[in-house]
């Protein structure tokens, strides 16, 4: 494993914002936690999607303020603390609360970075005895995970599901991060650092399965065992560019105006059309399970897989 070591800024740092971000996943775009719920299969609007939690209303699970974000990000107004507890299941028997980004872009291909910062508090802390799934895409060939590894009070940085970089989690920290992803080459790397703290490379890029559909980059967490309390992650400064990297922490995620719910209003006519096909899923996205609404037909190639039957299907 490699340690966790800060770098000294040096004096041939890159420009604060050096690279072009494709997408934005600013929580600026959002006033409170009901603009979440804008969203759905047939209003596809704003940045995020906006299905995989929990049975109650989306304020139990989503909270907007100032006072979540990380205080060196000037760019946002409001920081994201999301929480899970027992009624966080969703298509199975794991605590999860997740976001994944809404966007037309091409989140797969050339050198990306993938970007976002993570903290939590001494309050409704994660337990480390359990493992989590945090800030993942649907083939886990890069994520972190908490409660797993050399020391399960770590932040781990898995690549292909083995260990490759840890720190401590400690409370009230902002750790920031970027998947320094390289689809063309099928290479990952990380950068890091903490507080307002520019970004370093900590693990040079290595090979892995690099793919992604531009929708299943999961914001959020998973926790494999369900059971009693609430865990509460807080998350800013999310974003998506591609190279070169920018390594300032607060320059480069932007933000759009909130989503809107549209409507559209048809006139009946006399004529007889035949009706559109329904909405296909893409590859690695999910299309059956307990509770989902979803599409369920694969877009082609791909076959709907029972992953975790009857909880988890997924178009592979």
């Amino acid at each position: 494993m490699v340690a966790l070591t800060w770098a000294v800024l040096s004096v041939f740092t890159l420009a604060a914002h050096a690279g072009t971000t494709l997408w934005s996943g600013s929580f600026n775009a959002y006033s409170t936690a009901a603009d979440f719920d804008k969203w759905s299969w047939s209003n596809q609007v704003g940045e995020y999607q906006w299905y995989i939690h929990g049975s109650q209303p989306t304020s139990h699970y989503l909270a907007l303020s100032p006072s979540y974000k990380n205080p060196a990000d000037t760019a946002e107004t409001n920081g994201l603390k999301l929480s899970i507890d027992s009624t966080s299941t969703w298509n199975s028997q794991f605590e999860r609360s997740e976001l994944i980004p809404q966007t037309s872009a091409n989140l797969g291909t050339g050198n990306l970075f993938y970007h976002f910062s993570v903290k939590r508090s001494a309050t409704n802390a994660p337990d480390p005895t359990m493992e989590h799934q945090v800030c993942f895409f649907e083939s886990h060939f890069t994520e972190l995970k908490y409660g797993v590894g050399s020391n399960p009070s770590n932040l781990v940085w898995m690549v292909q599901g083995v260990e490759k970089w840890g720190t401590p989690f400690t409370a009230d920290t902002w750790f920031n991060f970027a998947y320094d992803i390289n689809f063309s080459a099928g290479t990952v790397g990380l950068w890091a650092s903490t507080g307002s703290a520019p970004l370093t490379k900590v693990v040079q890029n290595i090979a892995a399965s690099t793919s992604t559909n531009s929708a299943d980059w999961h914001l959020g967490v998973l926790r494999l065992i369900n059971g009693p309390g609430t865990e509460d992650w807080y998350f800013s400064g999310v974003y998506v560019e591609s190279g070169p990297i920018t390594t300032s922490i607060g320059t480069g995620s932007g933000g759009n105006p909130p989503p809107t719910t549209t409507t559209t209003t048809t006139t009946p006519t006399s004529t007889t059309t035949t009706p559109a096909p329904g909405p296909t899923q893409t590859h690695w996205g999910q299309c059956g399970g307990n509770g989902y609404t979803g599409p369920t037909v694969c877009a082609s190639p791909y076959t709907c897989v029972a992953v975790s039957p009857p909880y988890y299907y997924q178009c592979q």
